[in-house]
């Protein structure tokens, strides 16, 4: 059995945290996010976390406030209502990046580079 403090969560929260999802706004937020569901629902993320591994509901909420949130974030930035430094920050934890691939070929085209294995071998000059 476990003990520790009685849970906050019922139907209650299930009903902010969907208004919350459609209302942001109102709650001086200019993007949907955890942070913001967690002050208005009064309790931590880690709460909120360990929710979302107990109840499917309330999971399937959370996601669809970070799909919410990736929305915003994508139409904010791309019409520039948004400071580009953090919509790409908070973008990246919806998996976007802008990271640059380093390992383009421009000199074999794919082909394989030979490298003799005694040119890593350490010689002795005594």
């Amino acid at each position: 059995m476990k003990t520790g403090r009685p849970t906050k969560y019922n139907d209650e929260i299930l009903t902010k945290t969907e208004d919350y999802i459609e209302n942001f706004h109102k709650h001086d937020d200019l993007i949907p996010s955890i942070a913001g569901l967690s002050f208005v629902l009064g309790v931590g993320k880690s709460t909120m976390h360990d929710w979302k591994s107990q109840h499917p509901e309330f999971s399937d909420m959370l996601e669809m406030l970070m799909l919410a949130q990736e929305k915003f974030l994508l139409r904010g930035g791309l019409s520039g209502d948004m400071n580009s430094t953090i919509t790409k920050l908070v973008l990246s934890k919806h998996n976007y990046s802008d990271k640059v691939d380093s390992t383009v070929d421009h000199t074999t085209k794919g082909d394989k580079i030979g490298v003799p294995m005694h040119s890593f071998v350490k010689t002795d000059d005594s």
